[in-house]
Protein backbone atom coordinates (compact mmCIF):
# COMPACT_ATOMS: atom_id res chain seq x y z
CA UNK A 1 0.00 0.00 0.00
CA UNK A 2 1.41 3.35 -0.87
CA UNK A 3 1.46 5.63 2.31
CA UNK A 4 2.21 9.08 -0.28
CA UNK A 5 0.33 12.08 0.11
CA UNK A 6 -2.60 13.15 -2.01
CA UNK A 7 -0.57 16.17 -3.14
CA UNK A 8 1.78 13.57 -4.95
CA UNK A 9 -1.64 12.30 -6.60
CA UNK A 10 -3.36 14.04 -10.09
CA UNK A 11 -2.42 17.76 -8.76
CA UNK A 12 0.85 17.23 -7.92
CA UNK A 13 1.51 15.59 -11.26
CA UNK A 14 0.94 18.38 -13.53
CA UNK A 15 3.03 21.47 -14.83
CA UNK A 16 0.56 24.38 -14.00
CA UNK A 17 0.31 25.84 -10.48
CA UNK A 18 -3.28 25.53 -8.69
CA UNK A 19 -4.51 27.83 -6.41
CA UNK A 20 -7.68 27.71 -4.40
CA UNK A 21 -9.05 30.58 -2.74
CA UNK A 22 -12.25 29.83 -0.41
CA UNK A 23 -14.74 32.46 -0.16
CA UNK A 24 -13.32 33.61 3.61
CA UNK A 25 -10.52 34.74 1.19
CA UNK A 26 -8.15 32.00 2.83
CA UNK A 27 -5.74 30.30 0.48
CA UNK A 28 -6.64 26.56 0.95
CA UNK A 29 -4.39 24.93 -1.60
CA UNK A 30 -1.66 25.23 -3.53
CA UNK A 31 -0.03 22.03 -5.45
CA UNK A 32 4.04 22.25 -5.64
CA UNK A 33 4.33 23.86 -9.32
CA UNK A 34 2.36 27.26 -8.06
CA UNK A 35 4.73 27.52 -5.30
CA UNK A 36 7.71 27.03 -7.93
CA UNK A 37 6.32 29.68 -10.22
CA UNK A 38 5.33 32.13 -7.50
CA UNK A 39 8.49 31.39 -5.78
CA UNK A 40 7.02 30.73 -2.26
CA UNK A 41 6.88 28.02 0.63
CA UNK A 42 3.55 26.71 0.73
CA UNK A 43 3.89 26.13 3.92
CA UNK A 44 3.57 30.34 4.41
CA UNK A 45 0.79 30.71 2.12
CA UNK A 46 -1.25 27.62 2.85
CA UNK A 47 -4.17 28.33 5.63
CA UNK A 48 -3.27 32.11 5.07
CA UNK A 49 -5.26 35.42 4.00
CA UNK A 50 -5.11 35.73 0.33
CA UNK A 51 -4.42 39.39 1.42
CA UNK A 52 -1.76 38.75 3.63
CA UNK A 53 0.12 37.38 1.24
CA UNK A 54 0.11 39.45 -1.56
CA UNK A 55 -1.91 42.66 -1.48
CA UNK A 56 1.38 44.67 -0.14
CA UNK A 57 3.57 43.74 -3.48
CA UNK A 58 2.30 47.04 -5.33
CA UNK A 59 4.87 45.16 -8.01
CA UNK A 60 2.53 42.70 -8.39
CA UNK A 61 -1.10 45.06 -8.93
CA UNK A 62 -2.12 43.30 -11.93
CA UNK A 63 -1.62 39.79 -10.62
CA UNK A 64 -4.04 40.50 -7.51
CA UNK A 65 -6.40 42.15 -10.14
CA UNK A 66 -6.75 38.86 -11.98
CA UNK A 67 -7.75 37.61 -8.96
CA UNK A 68 -10.41 40.53 -7.86
CA UNK A 69 -12.03 40.19 -11.36
CA UNK A 70 -13.48 36.72 -11.06
CA UNK A 71 -14.91 37.87 -7.80
CA UNK A 72 -16.86 41.16 -9.57
CA UNK A 73 -17.81 38.45 -12.43
CA UNK A 74 -18.58 35.02 -11.09
CA UNK A 75 -20.66 34.14 -14.59
CA UNK A 76 -17.27 34.24 -16.68
CA UNK A 77 -14.23 32.44 -16.85
CA UNK A 78 -11.00 35.07 -17.20
CA UNK A 79 -7.49 34.72 -18.71
CA UNK A 80 -4.77 37.15 -18.48
CA UNK A 81 -0.95 37.48 -19.60
CA UNK A 82 1.14 39.68 -16.78
CA UNK A 83 4.42 40.03 -15.53
CA UNK A 84 5.19 38.61 -11.91
CA UNK A 85 7.72 39.66 -9.29
CA UNK A 86 9.13 37.00 -7.50
CA UNK A 87 12.18 36.00 -5.48
CA UNK A 88 13.62 34.08 -7.90
CA UNK A 89 13.42 36.48 -10.90
CA UNK A 90 10.81 38.28 -12.93
CA UNK A 91 8.41 35.63 -14.79
CA UNK A 92 5.28 35.94 -17.68
CA UNK A 93 2.46 33.44 -16.83
CA UNK A 94 -0.72 33.53 -18.44
CA UNK A 95 -3.19 33.15 -15.49
CA UNK A 96 -6.99 31.50 -16.02
CA UNK A 97 -9.32 32.52 -13.14
CA UNK A 98 -12.93 31.11 -12.64
CA UNK A 99 -15.11 30.17 -9.66
CA UNK A 100 -15.36 27.41 -7.95
CA UNK A 101 -19.18 25.57 -7.82
CA UNK A 102 -20.84 23.21 -6.40
CA UNK A 103 -24.39 23.23 -7.92
CA UNK A 104 -25.56 26.52 -8.00
CA UNK A 105 -23.51 27.61 -5.10
CA UNK A 106 -19.87 29.67 -5.28
CA UNK A 107 -17.48 27.58 -3.10
CA UNK A 108 -14.56 29.64 -3.59
CA UNK A 109 -11.90 30.88 -6.46
CA UNK A 110 -9.83 28.25 -8.66
CA UNK A 111 -6.70 30.04 -10.42
CA UNK A 112 -4.49 28.06 -13.10
CA UNK A 113 -1.04 29.45 -13.41
CA UNK A 114 1.38 28.71 -16.63
CA UNK A 115 5.08 30.16 -16.78
CA UNK A 116 5.77 31.25 -20.23
CA UNK A 117 8.95 32.42 -19.72
CA UNK A 118 10.84 30.67 -21.56
CA UNK A 119 8.36 30.84 -24.48
CA UNK A 120 8.44 34.29 -25.01
CA UNK A 121 11.90 34.74 -25.36
CA UNK A 122 11.63 32.40 -28.41
CA UNK A 123 8.48 34.45 -29.28
CA UNK A 124 9.67 34.54 -33.24
CA UNK A 125 10.04 31.26 -33.16
CA UNK A 126 8.03 28.42 -35.19
CA UNK A 127 8.55 26.25 -32.11
CA UNK A 128 7.56 28.23 -29.85
CA UNK A 129 4.53 28.98 -31.65
CA UNK A 130 3.60 25.46 -31.58
CA UNK A 131 4.54 24.85 -27.98
CA UNK A 132 2.03 27.80 -26.59
CA UNK A 133 -0.73 26.37 -28.40
CA UNK A 134 0.05 22.69 -27.21
CA UNK A 135 -0.05 24.79 -23.70
CA UNK A 136 -3.22 26.12 -24.38
CA UNK A 137 -4.66 22.90 -25.13
CA UNK A 138 -3.36 21.41 -22.47
CA UNK A 139 -4.52 23.42 -19.69
CA UNK A 140 -8.48 23.74 -21.56
CA UNK A 141 -8.56 20.38 -21.39
CA UNK A 142 -7.41 20.60 -17.62
CA UNK A 143 -9.25 23.14 -16.63
CA UNK A 144 -12.10 21.04 -17.60
CA UNK A 145 -11.19 18.29 -15.96
CA UNK A 146 -11.04 20.58 -12.86
CA UNK A 147 -14.53 22.10 -13.41
CA UNK A 148 -16.51 19.15 -15.30
CA UNK A 149 -14.99 16.03 -16.06
CA UNK A 150 -14.52 14.67 -12.43
CA UNK A 151 -18.25 15.29 -11.89
CA UNK A 152 -18.64 12.49 -14.49
CA UNK A 153 -16.27 9.81 -13.13
CA UNK A 154 -16.76 10.66 -9.45
CA UNK A 155 -19.40 11.14 -7.08
CA UNK A 156 -20.69 14.68 -5.96
CA UNK A 157 -19.45 13.62 -2.95
CA UNK A 158 -15.69 12.52 -3.77
CA UNK A 159 -15.67 16.05 -5.71
CA UNK A 160 -16.43 17.90 -3.31
CA UNK A 161 -13.88 16.34 -0.87
CA UNK A 162 -10.89 16.89 -3.83
CA UNK A 163 -11.20 20.37 -4.32
CA UNK A 164 -12.54 21.53 -0.53
CA UNK A 165 -9.81 19.46 1.55
CA UNK A 166 -7.63 17.71 -0.80
CA UNK A 167 -5.10 16.46 2.02
CA UNK A 168 -8.12 14.45 3.27
CA UNK A 169 -8.09 12.17 0.46
CA UNK A 170 -4.58 10.55 0.96
CA UNK A 171 -3.18 7.98 -1.88
CA UNK A 172 -3.63 4.53 0.25
CA UNK A 173 -6.60 4.95 2.18
CA UNK A 174 -7.68 4.48 5.33
CA UNK A 175 -9.89 1.74 7.39
CA UNK A 176 -13.48 2.57 7.81
CA UNK A 177 -16.61 0.23 8.99
CA UNK A 178 -18.75 0.87 5.70
CA UNK A 179 -22.17 -0.62 3.95
CA UNK A 180 -21.48 -2.24 0.60
CA UNK A 181 -24.16 -2.69 -1.84
CA UNK A 182 -23.77 -4.38 -5.15
CA UNK A 183 -26.49 -4.92 -7.70
CA UNK A 184 -26.68 -6.60 -10.83
CA UNK A 185 -28.68 -7.16 -13.57
CA UNK A 186 -30.29 -11.29 -13.45
CA UNK A 187 -29.62 -12.73 -17.26
CA UNK A 188 -28.03 -9.54 -18.91
CA UNK A 189 -25.47 -11.32 -20.27
CA UNK A 190 -28.24 -13.45 -22.42
CA UNK A 191 -30.25 -10.52 -22.74
CA UNK A 192 -27.07 -8.52 -24.96
CA UNK A 193 -26.89 -11.07 -27.28
CA UNK A 194 -29.65 -10.68 -28.84
CA UNK A 195 -30.33 -6.91 -29.24
CA UNK A 196 -28.50 -4.37 -31.55
CA UNK A 197 -25.24 -2.48 -29.49
CA UNK A 198 -27.11 0.78 -29.78
CA UNK A 199 -29.93 0.35 -28.10
CA UNK A 200 -28.31 -1.73 -25.73
CA UNK A 201 -26.26 1.27 -24.51
CA UNK A 202 -29.43 3.11 -24.44
CA UNK A 203 -31.26 1.02 -22.56
CA UNK A 204 -28.32 0.51 -20.38
CA UNK A 205 -27.53 3.98 -20.01
CA UNK A 206 -31.12 4.84 -18.90
CA UNK A 207 -30.97 2.32 -15.80
CA UNK A 208 -27.70 3.23 -14.75
CA UNK A 209 -28.60 6.47 -14.57
CA UNK A 210 -31.94 5.78 -12.87
CA UNK A 211 -30.20 3.85 -10.04
CA UNK A 212 -27.46 6.59 -9.28
CA UNK A 213 -29.86 9.13 -8.79
CA UNK A 214 -31.43 6.75 -6.21
CA UNK A 215 -28.24 5.88 -4.81
CA UNK A 216 -27.24 9.42 -4.82
CA UNK A 217 -30.60 10.64 -2.72
CA UNK A 218 -29.49 8.02 0.16
CA UNK A 219 -25.82 9.37 0.34
CA UNK A 220 -24.29 6.30 -1.32
CA UNK A 221 -20.67 6.52 -3.24
CA UNK A 222 -20.68 4.99 -6.45
CA UNK A 223 -17.30 3.14 -6.61
CA UNK A 224 -17.39 1.00 -9.96
CA UNK A 225 -20.07 0.51 -12.86
CA UNK A 226 -19.19 -2.84 -14.40
CA UNK A 227 -21.45 -3.24 -17.79
CA UNK A 228 -24.74 -3.51 -15.84
CA UNK A 229 -23.23 -4.15 -12.15
CA UNK A 230 -22.95 -1.45 -10.06
CA UNK A 231 -20.39 -1.32 -6.70
CA UNK A 232 -21.28 1.51 -4.30
CA UNK A 233 -20.36 2.25 -0.45
CA UNK A 234 -22.20 4.01 2.06
CA UNK A 235 -20.07 5.68 4.82
CA UNK A 236 -17.42 5.53 2.68
CA UNK A 237 -16.14 9.73 3.12
CA UNK A 238 -17.42 10.29 6.85
CA UNK A 239 -18.59 8.94 10.39
CA UNK A 240 -21.51 8.09 9.00
CA UNK A 241 -23.24 5.42 11.77
CA UNK A 242 -26.60 4.90 9.91
CA UNK A 243 -24.50 3.69 6.87
CA UNK A 244 -26.64 0.48 6.82
CA UNK A 245 -29.73 1.63 7.20
CA UNK A 246 -29.35 4.24 4.22
CA UNK A 247 -28.08 1.24 1.98
CA UNK A 248 -30.69 -0.76 2.97
CA UNK A 249 -33.41 1.91 2.32
CA UNK A 250 -31.34 2.73 -0.91
CA UNK A 251 -31.70 -1.36 -1.92
CA UNK A 252 -35.71 -1.01 -2.22
CA UNK A 253 -36.20 2.18 -3.60
CA UNK A 254 -33.90 0.62 -6.81
CA UNK A 255 -36.16 -2.50 -6.90
CA UNK A 256 -39.21 -0.16 -6.52
CA UNK A 257 -37.93 1.99 -9.69
CA UNK A 258 -37.59 -0.98 -11.99
CA UNK A 259 -40.96 -1.04 -12.79
CA UNK A 260 -40.50 2.47 -13.84
CA UNK A 261 -37.58 1.64 -16.14
CA UNK A 262 -39.46 -1.40 -17.65
CA UNK A 263 -42.25 0.65 -18.40
CA UNK A 264 -39.90 3.27 -20.27
CA UNK A 265 -38.21 -0.20 -21.75
CA UNK A 266 -41.49 -1.04 -23.38
CA UNK A 267 -42.02 2.08 -25.23
CA UNK A 268 -38.77 2.15 -26.47
CA UNK A 269 -39.06 -1.68 -27.46
CA UNK A 270 -36.65 -2.46 -25.18
CA UNK A 271 -36.99 -6.17 -22.81
CA UNK A 272 -38.12 -6.00 -19.47
CA UNK A 273 -34.91 -6.24 -16.93
CA UNK A 274 -34.71 -7.52 -13.52
CA UNK A 275 -31.96 -6.81 -10.82
CA UNK A 276 -31.11 -8.33 -7.29
CA UNK A 277 -28.97 -6.85 -4.72
CA UNK A 278 -26.96 -7.72 -1.96
CA UNK A 279 -25.92 -5.65 0.90
CA UNK A 280 -23.25 -6.19 3.35
CA UNK A 281 -21.39 -4.51 6.46
CA UNK A 282 -17.79 -4.63 7.76
CA UNK A 283 -14.64 -3.24 7.85
CA UNK A 284 -12.36 -2.34 4.78
CA UNK A 285 -10.08 -0.25 3.47
CA UNK A 286 -11.46 2.86 1.49
CA UNK A 287 -9.50 5.45 -0.48
CA UNK A 288 -7.15 6.07 -3.71
CA UNK A 289 -5.49 3.23 -4.73
CA UNK A 290 -3.13 2.81 -7.46
CA UNK A 291 -0.59 4.59 -8.99
CA UNK A 292 0.77 8.75 -9.90
CA UNK A 293 0.03 8.40 -12.99
CA UNK A 294 -3.06 6.25 -12.46
CA UNK A 295 -5.38 6.53 -9.78
CA UNK A 296 -9.30 5.20 -8.60
CA UNK A 297 -10.95 6.05 -5.58
CA UNK A 298 -12.14 2.50 -4.19
CA UNK A 299 -12.26 -0.09 -1.58
CA UNK A 300 -11.26 -3.58 -0.76
CA UNK A 301 -11.02 -5.92 1.50
CA UNK A 302 -12.76 -9.21 2.33
CA UNK A 303 -16.04 -7.46 3.09
CA UNK A 304 -16.65 -6.92 -0.70
CA UNK A 305 -15.90 -10.08 -1.55
CA UNK A 306 -18.83 -11.34 0.68
CA UNK A 307 -20.94 -8.89 -0.82
CA UNK A 308 -20.36 -9.98 -4.08
CA UNK A 309 -21.20 -13.76 -3.08
CA UNK A 310 -24.62 -12.57 -1.07
CA UNK A 311 -25.53 -10.76 -4.56
CA UNK A 312 -24.94 -13.80 -6.25
CA UNK A 313 -27.79 -15.82 -4.72
CA UNK A 314 -30.27 -13.22 -4.98
CA UNK A 315 -33.34 -13.28 -8.20
CA UNK A 316 -35.22 -10.57 -9.16
CA UNK A 317 -36.69 -7.97 -7.08
CA UNK A 318 -34.77 -9.26 -4.11
CA UNK A 319 -32.65 -7.38 -1.52
CA UNK A 320 -30.14 -10.31 0.20
CA UNK A 321 -28.20 -8.79 4.04
CA UNK A 322 -26.00 -9.87 5.94
CA UNK A 323 -26.01 -11.11 9.15
CA UNK A 324 -23.83 -7.83 10.15
CA UNK A 325 -26.11 -5.67 8.57
CA UNK A 326 -29.39 -6.77 10.02
CA UNK A 327 -27.15 -6.05 13.17
CA UNK A 328 -25.74 -2.60 12.07
CA UNK A 329 -29.44 -1.24 11.10
CA UNK A 330 -30.95 1.67 13.61
CA UNK A 331 -34.51 1.43 11.58
CA UNK A 332 -37.14 -1.43 12.37
CA UNK A 333 -36.79 -4.07 9.59
CA UNK A 334 -39.31 -6.17 7.88
CA UNK A 335 -37.51 -9.13 7.25
CA UNK A 336 -39.79 -11.42 4.50
CA UNK A 337 -37.22 -14.75 5.25
CA UNK A 338 -33.90 -16.23 6.59
CA UNK A 339 -31.75 -18.32 4.43
CA UNK A 340 -28.55 -20.28 5.33
CA UNK A 341 -25.55 -20.56 2.65
CA UNK A 342 -22.63 -21.52 2.09
CA UNK A 343 -20.51 -19.47 -0.72
CA UNK A 344 -17.72 -20.82 -2.61
CA UNK A 345 -14.48 -19.64 -0.80
CA UNK A 346 -16.01 -19.20 2.49
CA UNK A 347 -15.76 -22.15 4.98
CA UNK A 348 -18.92 -21.64 6.84
CA UNK A 349 -22.41 -20.85 6.53
CA UNK A 350 -23.99 -18.01 6.56
CA UNK A 351 -27.39 -16.67 7.82
CA UNK A 352 -28.91 -14.15 4.72
CA UNK A 353 -31.94 -12.30 5.11
CA UNK A 354 -34.68 -11.06 2.33
CA UNK A 355 -35.41 -7.56 3.35
CA UNK A 356 -39.29 -6.59 2.88
CA UNK A 357 -39.27 -3.25 4.16
CA UNK A 358 -37.84 -0.51 6.37
CA UNK A 359 -39.26 1.49 9.00
CA UNK A 360 -39.09 5.41 10.12
CA UNK A 361 -37.82 7.28 9.10
CA UNK A 362 -38.04 5.64 5.98
CA UNK A 363 -40.96 3.22 5.51
CA UNK A 364 -40.07 1.45 2.32
CA UNK A 365 -41.49 -1.68 1.10
CA UNK A 366 -40.29 -3.94 -1.28
CA UNK A 367 -42.97 -4.19 -4.29
CA UNK A 368 -42.37 -8.13 -5.68
CA UNK A 369 -44.63 -9.95 -7.54
CA UNK A 370 -45.45 -13.16 -5.61
CA UNK A 371 -44.87 -16.61 -7.60
CA UNK A 372 -48.48 -17.88 -7.82
CA UNK A 373 -48.01 -20.82 -9.99
CA UNK A 374 -50.69 -22.46 -12.66
CA UNK A 375 -51.08 -26.21 -13.05
CA UNK A 376 -50.54 -26.52 -17.01
CA UNK A 377 -52.89 -28.91 -18.90
CA UNK A 378 -49.62 -31.39 -19.66
CA UNK A 379 -46.24 -31.36 -18.37
CA UNK A 380 -44.06 -29.45 -20.59
CA UNK A 381 -40.60 -31.84 -21.65
CA UNK A 382 -37.69 -29.93 -21.09
CA UNK A 383 -33.47 -30.25 -21.15
CA UNK A 384 -31.77 -28.38 -18.97
CA UNK A 385 -28.29 -27.98 -17.12
CA UNK A 386 -26.85 -26.52 -14.19
CA UNK A 387 -24.89 -23.58 -14.03
CA UNK A 388 -21.32 -23.24 -12.07
CA UNK A 389 -19.91 -19.67 -12.07
CA UNK A 390 -22.35 -18.65 -15.04
CA UNK A 391 -21.23 -21.52 -17.42
CA UNK A 392 -23.22 -24.44 -17.90
CA UNK A 393 -21.90 -27.88 -17.38
CA UNK A 394 -22.43 -29.93 -20.67
CA UNK A 395 -23.94 -33.06 -18.96
CA UNK A 396 -27.85 -33.09 -20.28
CA UNK A 397 -30.53 -33.47 -17.48
CA UNK A 398 -34.13 -34.01 -18.15
CA UNK A 399 -37.64 -32.80 -16.58
CA UNK A 400 -40.86 -30.89 -17.12
CA UNK A 401 -42.55 -27.93 -16.09
CA UNK A 402 -45.72 -28.87 -14.23
CA UNK A 403 -47.20 -25.22 -13.27
CA UNK A 404 -46.00 -22.24 -14.27
CA UNK A 405 -46.36 -18.37 -13.51
CA UNK A 406 -45.09 -14.79 -15.40
CA UNK A 407 -41.74 -15.26 -13.31
CA UNK A 408 -41.41 -18.99 -12.46
CA UNK A 409 -42.30 -22.08 -12.83
CA UNK A 410 -42.75 -25.87 -11.05
CA UNK A 411 -39.77 -28.04 -12.14
CA UNK A 412 -40.52 -31.82 -11.96
CA UNK A 413 -37.14 -33.81 -12.27
CA UNK A 414 -35.28 -36.87 -10.86
CA UNK A 415 -31.86 -34.98 -10.85
CA UNK A 416 -30.83 -34.03 -7.63
CA UNK A 417 -31.14 -30.00 -7.15
CA UNK A 418 -29.96 -27.91 -4.65
CA UNK A 419 -31.40 -24.46 -3.35
CA UNK A 420 -30.15 -21.46 -4.94
CA UNK A 421 -28.37 -23.68 -7.94
CA UNK A 422 -28.40 -21.74 -11.39
CA UNK A 423 -30.20 -23.60 -14.18
CA UNK A 424 -30.07 -23.03 -17.76
CA UNK A 425 -33.93 -24.91 -19.33
CA UNK A 426 -34.09 -25.35 -22.97
CA UNK A 427 -38.02 -23.45 -23.37
CA UNK A 428 -38.07 -21.43 -26.26
CA UNK A 429 -34.42 -20.42 -25.97
CA UNK A 430 -32.46 -20.19 -22.72
CA UNK A 431 -34.89 -19.77 -19.73
CA UNK A 432 -32.39 -18.43 -16.77
CA UNK A 433 -33.80 -19.54 -13.43
CA UNK A 434 -32.22 -19.74 -10.08
CA UNK A 435 -34.08 -22.87 -7.53
CA UNK A 436 -35.77 -21.25 -4.39
CA UNK A 437 -37.44 -24.36 -3.15
CA UNK A 438 -37.50 -28.17 -2.93
CA UNK A 439 -40.56 -30.89 -2.33
CA UNK A 440 -39.64 -34.12 -3.33
CA UNK A 441 -38.27 -33.90 -6.80
CA UNK A 442 -40.05 -31.02 -7.31
CA UNK A 443 -38.42 -27.52 -7.51
CA UNK A 444 -39.85 -24.25 -7.55
CA UNK A 445 -37.87 -21.67 -9.62
CA UNK A 446 -37.38 -18.38 -10.52
CA UNK A 447 -36.97 -16.85 -13.66
CA UNK A 448 -33.62 -14.38 -14.07
CA UNK A 449 -33.79 -13.88 -17.99
CA UNK A 450 -37.02 -15.10 -20.41
CA UNK A 451 -36.59 -15.64 -23.93
CA UNK A 452 -38.43 -14.39 -27.01
CA UNK A 453 -40.26 -17.33 -27.76
CA UNK A 454 -40.71 -18.80 -24.43
CA UNK A 455 -44.15 -17.65 -24.46
CA UNK A 456 -45.17 -18.92 -27.77
CA UNK A 457 -43.60 -22.29 -26.45
CA UNK A 458 -44.95 -22.66 -22.97
CA UNK A 459 -49.14 -22.07 -24.86
CA UNK A 460 -48.63 -25.19 -26.38
CA UNK A 461 -48.59 -26.58 -22.84
CA UNK A 462 -51.76 -24.37 -21.16
CA UNK A 463 -55.38 -24.58 -21.61
CA UNK A 464 -56.69 -23.35 -24.33
CA UNK A 465 -58.43 -20.93 -21.68
CA UNK A 466 -54.85 -19.90 -20.63
CA UNK A 467 -52.97 -19.64 -23.85
CA UNK A 468 -56.12 -16.65 -24.92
Amino acid sequence: MLEMKWNNNIMDCISEGLIIIDLRGDVSYINAAGSVILGLDPDNITGKKFADCFLNDPENDTFVQSFLDVIYDHDSNNESYITYHAKNGVKRLRIMTSCLKHGNETTGIVVLLEDLSSLIELKDSIVAMEKIQELNNRLSIRNELLTETFGRYLSDEIVEKLLSKPNELNLGGRKRNVTILMSDLRGFTALSEHIEVKSLVSMLNHYLGEMIEVIENFGGTVIEILGDGILVVFGALGNISDHADNAIAAAISMQNRIPAINSWNKKHGYPNLKMGIGINTGEVIVGNIGSRKRVRFNVIGNEVNICGRIESYTVDGQVLVSKNTVNSVKAPLSIEREMSVTPKGIDKEMSLYQIKSIGEPYNIVVRNEETKTELLREPAPVCFYKLEEKHEIKQPCFGGLISVAPNGAVLSTDTELLIYDNICIMAGGKLSCKVMEKSGNEYLVRYNSIPSQYDAWINKYKSSEDSN
